[in-house]
């Protein structure tokens, strides 16, 4: 019973995040939904005991691709942006037509929810699982290790360069 109490609050929370993301108009607070979002969907992979995919959701999508839609956000001039974009029956068009989407995607995702029968993952699938990704992580932290170096390093580049760029004359948050 609790276990489905931690469900339907994790799925209410990253939801609702979720739809926070598309209706709020400043950015910043959509980032900051996104990540709620992405630690919800990381907490719903660790309720099914994926704790490696739970890792990786919150490392690579709530760290890393937060970071760099932050680093975006820091080059545009925020007001002329959500002015081009809060406007015009084009874009309201738009907005109905995705929310359409979006609730017939929700609908046909539970009425096959309701159809489908719970599976029981065998012993020995559980047993190749881990084999699996001990194997994975001895080939990307042993024999791979020099391009997470790498790649570091660059993300680093990247982040000082975007404030930097963001700073300078002219730009969105110079200092006048």
């Amino acid at each position: 019973m609790a276990d489905v109490i931690v469900f339907w609050f994790l799925a209410l929370v990253t939801v609702g995040s979720g739809l926070a993301v598309v209706l709020l108009p400043n950015p910043i607070y959509c980032a900051l939904c996104l990540a709620m979002t992405m630690v919800g969907v990381s907490a719903l992979f660790v309720t099914l005991g994926a704790y490696f995919i739970a890792g990786v959701q919150l490392i690579v999508y709530a760290g890393a691709v937060l970071v760099l839609f932050t680093m975006v956000l820091m080059l545009f001039d925020l007001k002329s942006e959500t002015n081009a974009f809060s406007r015009g029956v084009i874009t309201g068009a738009i907005k109905v037509a995705c929310a359409g989407v979006l609730s017939g995607l929700i609908a046909g995702a539970i009425v096959m929810t309701l159809g489908q029968r719970s599976s029981v993952v065998s012993p020995l699938a559980e047993k190749s699982a881990i084999d699996s990704t001990k194997a994975l992580g001895k080939l990307l932290f042993q024999e791979n290790v020099f391009a997470f170096e790498a790649l570091g390093v660059l993300l680093l580049v990247i982040a000082v360069g975007t404030v930097s760029l963001a700073r300078s004359k002219g730009g969105t948050h110079a200092k006048h």
